[in-house]
């Protein structure tokens, strides 16, 4: 079932377990401890079977140790998905956790883990109960809490320096930006747009959490042909493809998702199109700042901040590299992860 993705996968291993009592599989992603210990999030999801499951995790664990490349971070990457055949939630939840930290603790430190899709705080407590191994706990069990203030406030600054490469000015007042999921990460970036001045439209699933960021709600199904300046992907990933590229009317695309990119050929597309890319491995890297810098580097939080900030520094280097090598923004942060780990 699984030779094909594996065969072309460049990782380093992963580790398969089926998980019986709930029908779970668990795979855990090591991409590459080149730099230091694999880290990533845990995501809890339902797919349509395990062998898209297994797909998910071997991209996400890939752009992991792409994003904590180019930030500079002493760490490889790797990503856990849980895939269920539906969310659990109480007794089942927990010892599901339970024995998935016991799994961590197995691997002897090679891959630390954190909240992802459908995984929260609390659930890294009840993980941490069974291993060492694991990022961003509740501050009451020692972590550093929820990192999505600062996965917002990257994302927010990522967007200013895009602004500046695109139109001449980071200032965001009077800009149109279509936020894509309304999330912890989308909903504490729409607030940041809106206390900036811009206009921010809103496009959710769940109608009633679009409508409580006080933006405003957009149809899902059109809302990627809407013009704006700025559209955000804040959810899933792969929603830049040969079938979306076509319908977008943004000048920019900078959010807060994971593999924006369905295929490494629509970064040409977008490049094609005029639409500047803020790579996502780079400009969403303020959770992974905010998890290792406080928890593993001892950062204090004004550290923190500037660090964040400087997302919007990297990502105009990487604007400039591309424009002087004739390259998309995706292959230009593709060569400074290159660089990074070739010279470690």
């Amino acid at each position: 079932m699984f030779e094909d993705l594996l065969r072309r996968w460049d990782g380093e291993h992963v580790v398969i377990r089926y998980d019986e009592a709930t029908g779970a599989w668990i795979f855990v992603c090591v991409h590459s401890t080149k730099l230091g210990p694999a880290m990533g999030g845990t995501r809890l999801k339902t797919y349509d079977g395990p062998h898209d499951a297994l797909d998910d995790g071997l991209r996400l664990a890939a752009g992991m140790t792409r994003k904590l490349a180019v930030l500079g971070l002493p760490c490889g990457g790797g990503k856990a998905v849980l895939a269920v055949p539906e969310i659990p939630a109480g007794d089942g939840r927990r010892r599901l956790l339970e024995r998935y930290g016991e799994l961590i603790e197995s691997l002897g430190g090679s891959y630390v883990t954190g909240p992802d899709v459908n995984t929260r705080e609390e659930d890294m407590d009840v993980v941490g109960s069974r291993t060492a191994h694991v990022f961003f706990r509740s501050l009451g069990n020692g972590g550093s809490g929820d990192p999505s203030v600062h996965t917002a406030l990257g994302v927010f600054h990522g967007i200013r320096a895009t602004l500046a490469h695109a139109f001449g000015s980071e200032d965001p007042a009077g800009r149109t930006v279509l936020v894509q999921g309304t999330g912890a990460v989308g909903a504490k970036l729409t607030r940041l747009l809106l206390d900036a001045g811009a206009v921010v439209l809103v496009s959710d699933v769940d109608e009633e959490r679009a409508r409580a960021t006080g933006a405003q709600p957009v149809d899902p199904d059109t809302a990627l042909e809407l013009e704006c300046d700025v559209y955000a992907p804040c959810a899933l990933g792969a929603t830049l493809n040969a079938e979306s590229i076509p319908r977008l009317r943004c000048r920019i695309v900078a959010g807060g998702a994971n593999n924006q990119l369905a295929t490494p050929q629509d970064g040409e597309r977008l490049r094609g199109a005029g639409i500047l890319y803020a790579p996502d491995y780079v400009i969403n890297g303020g959770g992974a700042l905010h998890g290792i810098g406080l928890e593993r580097l001892g950062w204090d939080p004004d550290r923190l901040e500037r660090e964040v900030a400087g997302i919007g520094e990297r990502l105009a280097g990487i604007y400039r590299q591309a424009e002087a090598a004739g390259i998309t923004t995706s292959d230009a942060a593709e060569r400074l992860a290159a660089e990074r780990l070739a010279a470690s």
